[in-house]
């Protein structure tokens, strides 16, 4: 249990040198609102072209997660450990001391492997808690209300979404997850109009 207490304050102390936190509550909001957005367009996708096997839409649903996920992830991790590696190469350059093997590189590390991890989960888990309808579909009269329901799943996520949005900045709560919940109906919108 002190090895964990003791992990755990590396990291809050990594998170003061590297600011983590910050840059994960980003990714976090804007990887898990591509996430809806991405999987909104799926389902629209799906409805208007009129694919009424539910299995479909999970499959495509969750390979596109699955994609989402590992581009994050993957992408984030090889942006995120060039732009540390720069950063410590110049401080290293400039106090004449390699910092690789320090508290400021191990912290580096940590900071790459942290956000890389809150940049694949994130859209990942966003876009599959839309899709939880369709593994219910017994419970539902029709697979048109099952999109329906999921669609209203991604207008309350992207909803949650600016809801922390307006905690962060401190800003009008509502009117943060009416802006987020316009950007979902927006899609939702053009996607009809062009189906139809």
């Amino acid at each position: 249990m002190s090895s964990f207490r003791d992990m755990l304050r590396a990291i809050r102390d990594y998170d003061n040198l590297t600011k983590t936190s910050e840059i994960a509550r980003r990714y976090f909001v804007m990887n898990a609102f591509d996430g809806v957005l991405t999987i909104i367009g799926v389902l629209m996708g799906n409805l208007v072209a009129g694919v009424d096997d539910p299995q479909i839409v999970i499959s495509t649903g969750m390979a596109t997660c699955i994609a989402m996920g590992i581009s994050g992830l993957w992408g984030a991790y090889l942006t995120e450990a060039a732009e540390r590696k720069r950063d410590l190469d110049q401080l290293s350059r400039h106090t004449l001391t390699d910092l690789h093997d320090t508290r400021i590189g191990r912290a580096a590390r940590v900071a790459t492997v942290i956000v890389a991890l809150v940049d694949g989960l994130s859209p990942f888990l966003a876009a599959s808690v839309v899709l939880l309808p369709f593994f219910a579909l017994g419970s539902f009269p029709a697979i048109t209300w099952v999109y329906y329901t999921s669609l209203g799943m991604a207008l309350l996520t992207l909803f949650g979404l600016g809801l922390f949005l307006g905690y962060i900045s401190r800003g009008n709560l509502i009117l943060y997850g009416v802006k987020t919940v316009v950007a979902g109906a927006i899609a939702i919108a053009i996607s009809f109009l062009l189906g139809g």
